[in-house]
């Protein structure tokens, strides 16, 4: 016969829990001061001071530089000086006719020394290649291999002859090629200018075929600008290859060619102009520039107004702080309540 300690020894053993459980796996880290962020920072205190000596440092050494390198352009805007006075009341009749002489002269004073290579583009303003029926008037097949000849379907409205032969290559975006030209002379000797590498090298390579050659090209009466040599691949006309690659905004610059010898500061350059693209119809504007590269690469005025712009409004904002902090102080707090400068509850330094 069990005793009653002996009975309820043997009810606790077989029908009650067990009054210390295993200790479960718990997902709590470990304390430490990294895993609680509490390693020694630099937390700086943002006094009028070291915010007018930011906003100060910024503008002068950084933006304002930088907006000057970036507008080191020559730019020289020749689409009005081109006709002749007696024609500018009918500028689209002046450049739609095939009896009046599109050939100007112009001179163009170099506004600072220009180590070589010297780049020439054309800008055009007012000229929307974003447009998306434009952009898509196009055919990439045909443009990489000569068995897509045929594929003009994404061509519309150049896309065949009068006769119903493909035109290669098609669409708007070929048929408006760039027609302009010109040549650069400086004391009466000629500069050279190499058009050669001025596309891409995965357009020239991967997007127009060495066996693709241009095929009824400008044949209808409406001509578009440029016709192609059509004995030279497509591959090789690399004016083509350049205008072919649209640009994003209205006003945009294409590589025309290179000038691969110095420039020296206020030499005049004699430019003979061949004014044949017609931006007249549209309201557009054409400019020569002739640029340099630097390590920010090469001259462009929207960087270069951008970043005067914030230049300019950094040292606005450090002159602000200056005259409030002259003339409306505020007592600073004592940064020693600053929870990282005390210790914080449960915690040694």
């Amino acid at each position: 016969m069990m005793n009653s300690n002996g009975a309820s020894s043997s009810a606790s053993d077989g029908g009650g829990r067990d009054s210390n459980p295993p200790k479960r796996n718990s997902k709590k880290p470990k304390y430490s001061r990294f895993t609680q962020q509490e390693l020694p920072a630099c937390k700086p205190i943002l006094t009028p001071g070291i915010v007018i000596l930011t906003f100060a440092v910024i503008g002068v050494i950084f933006f304002i530089p930088i907006g000057l390198a970036s507008l080191s352009a020559s730019e020289h805007r020749y689409d009005l000086d081109c006709i002749p006075k007696e024609l500018r009341n009918d500028k689209l009749g002046f450049i739609q006719s095939g009896q009046t002489n599109k050939t100007c002269t112009r001179s163009v004073v170099v506004p600072r020394y220009m180590k070589s290579p010297v780049f020439i583009y054309y800008e055009l303003d007012n000229f929307y290649q974003n447009h998306r029926r434009y952009v898509k008037s196009r055919s990439d097949k045909q443009l990489r291999s000569k068995k897509y000849e045929q594929d003009t379907s994404t061509c519309a409205p150049e896309s065949t002859s009068a006769d119903g032969s493909p035109i290669v290559p098609c669409g708007l975006i070929a048929w408006s090629l760039f027609n302009d030209t010109y040549s650069f002379s400086l004391n009466n000797e000629p500069l050279v200018v190499n058009k050669k590498n001025i596309a891409w090298g995965s357009d020239k390579y991967r997007k127009f075929g060495s066996d693709v050659y241009p095929k009824n090209f400008q044949s209808g009466q409406l001509i578009g600008g440029a016709k192609l040599n059509a004995s030279i691949p497509l591959s090789e006309q690399e004016d083509l290859i350049v205008w072919m690659r649209t640009a994003a905004l209205s006003t945009f610059r294409k590589l025309y060619g290179r000038i691969e010898e110095d420039l020296q500061q206020n030499q005049r350059i004699t430019v003979v102009i061949e004014n044949n693209y017609n931006t007249y119809s549209f309201g557009g504007k054409k400019k020569l520039v002739l640029s340099t590269t630097s390590w920010i690469g090469g001259k462009n005025d929207f960087l270069g107004v951008a970043y005067l712009t914030v230049g300019g409004l950094c040292l606005f904002l450090a002159l602000v702080f200056i005259l409030l902090y002259l003339f409306k102080p505020r007592t600073l707090g004592d940064p020693s309540y600053l929870s990282w400068n005390r210790n914080a509850p449960g915690y040694s330094n």
